[in-house]
């Protein structure tokens, strides 16, 4: 081989090498509710919804090999603690997306922690994943349960529903909910006459609605979610206590909760949320492209938050051009969070990802349009009231 021919073919490898070593190689976790209460406004929409960020992103035209898997922690601590140790120790997991249902999520932000790995949490809701259980390697992205309260706990208030019953979720998320609604509920002059706790996941809700509607308290606080939220409503609705003259405020209720129960039974629900689909002509268009893939259905914004979560988790790869844990959390906290769902936002030191918050109402059949029509905005929440401030959560991290 001549000089000159040696020289061409060495140049040729270090290029080839360049290449290779300028691919960032990342893999992404989706862990959710894939089988149970959960599922509809998680599970399958929120793979789908980490797709689309990798697509939209041009993540490969930018240097940047995703593979995204997915699995189910049937909303059990335990399995998805296994499932996040396997992932993590011997599927290559970088980032871990979603997982609804605060007892999972916060064992799971525990083992993150551990093995230094990045979670970015959308479908939980407990205030102690930014609180006291805060990490430096978990970010909570949609919403809280504060965020929760405090929207829709003001607002019936406001409304005149100044006296409250609880029907309550059995674990974490559902005790985080009644506590922070109650808190508003009080500090906005309003009384707390009772609660009752039912096993999560729950069945018959009839003896909770009885004491409930046995306070007599104008608003009975729904501090559970899914497929209990929407089963606690139809059975409320055979118990007659709307028409009774008590009040239902679903603390959290998510879009498939409402396409379930339908517009006759769900109409009047006042409820806070982080993004609905037909807001402006980004999240609609976005939100076509979703359903396309989705056998029809609209997103939650569950499905919004993993989007979002996901790209601002790429543009921190991207411009670092590495994909190392605290680099990439310090770019995230440092860089303002923007994309076309959840628009404009901050990440921050205590994991919380602030961001304007809604209130809606459900519409009244009369007034829907046609399918998934759901909403009436009533407010905009801006970030800086929506969520809990960084002095008031007692994470260790805002101390330093």
């Amino acid at each position: 081989m001549g000089i000159k021919t040696w020289l061409l073919a060495t140049t040729f490898a270090i290029g080839v090498m360049g290449v290779a070593e300028a691919q960032t190689a990342v893999k992404l976790g989706v862990l959710n509710d894939r089988s149970g209460v959960y599922a509809d406004l998680s599970g399958e929409g929120s793979v789908i919804a980490a797709q689309m960020a990798v697509e939209d992103f041009k993540a490969a035209e930018k240097g940047i090999k995703v593979d995204i898997i997915s699995a189910d922690h049937q909303n059990k601590p335990d399995v998805g603690s296994n499932i996040a140790r396997q992932w993590y120790d011997q599927d290559g997991v970088d980032v871990i997306l979603d997982v609804p249902t605060s007892s999972v999520a916060l064992a799971v932000s525990q083992i993150t922690r551990e093995k230094n790995k990045i979670l970015i949490n959308s479908g939980a809701g407990s205030t102690d994943l930014t609180g006291k259980q805060c990490s430096p390697n978990t970010i909570h992205w949609t919403y809280d349960t504060y965020a929760l309260g405090n929207g829709t706990g003001t607002a019936m208030v406001k409304r005149g529903g100044d006296t409250w019953f609880f029907i309550t979720a059995d674990y974490a998320f559902g005790h985080a909910l009644e506590r922070d609604t109650a808190e508003v509920v009080k500090r906005a002059g309003g009384t707390v006459l009772g609660s009752v706790k039912h096993p999560f996941p729950g069945g018959d809700f009839s003896s909770f609605l009885l004491q409930a509607q046995a306070s007599n308290a104008k608003v009975i606080g729904l501090a559970n979610a899914g497929g209990d939220t929407i089963n606690t409503i139809k059975q409320a609705s055979e118990f007659g206590i709307v028409s009774g003259g008590q009040t239902l405020a679903g603390l959290l209720v998510f879009l498939s909760d409402v396409h379930a129960l339908g517009l006759e039974t769900a109409q009047g629900l006042v409820l806070t949320e982080a993004f609905y689909w037909d807001q402006n002509d980004d999240t609609r268009a976005w939100s076509e492209r979703f359903a396309a893939r989705h056998g029809g259905k609209k997103p939650t914004m569950v499905h919004a938050g993993v989007y979002s979560g996901t790209l601002h988790y790429l543009k921190a790869v991207e411009a670092l051009k590495s994909k190392d844990t605290a680099e990439v959390m310090k770019w995230m906290r440092e860089n303002p969070t923007e994309d076309p769902l959840l628009g404009k936002g901050e990440v921050r030191i205590d994991g919380r990802h602030v961001h304007d918050m809604y209130l809606f109402e459900v519409k009244k059949p009369a007034d829907s349009k046609g399918p998934w029509d759901y909403y009436n905005q009533l407010a905009v929440i801006p970030g800086a009231e929506a969520f809990r401030s960084l002095e008031a959560g007692g994470c260790e991290l805002a101390k330093k």
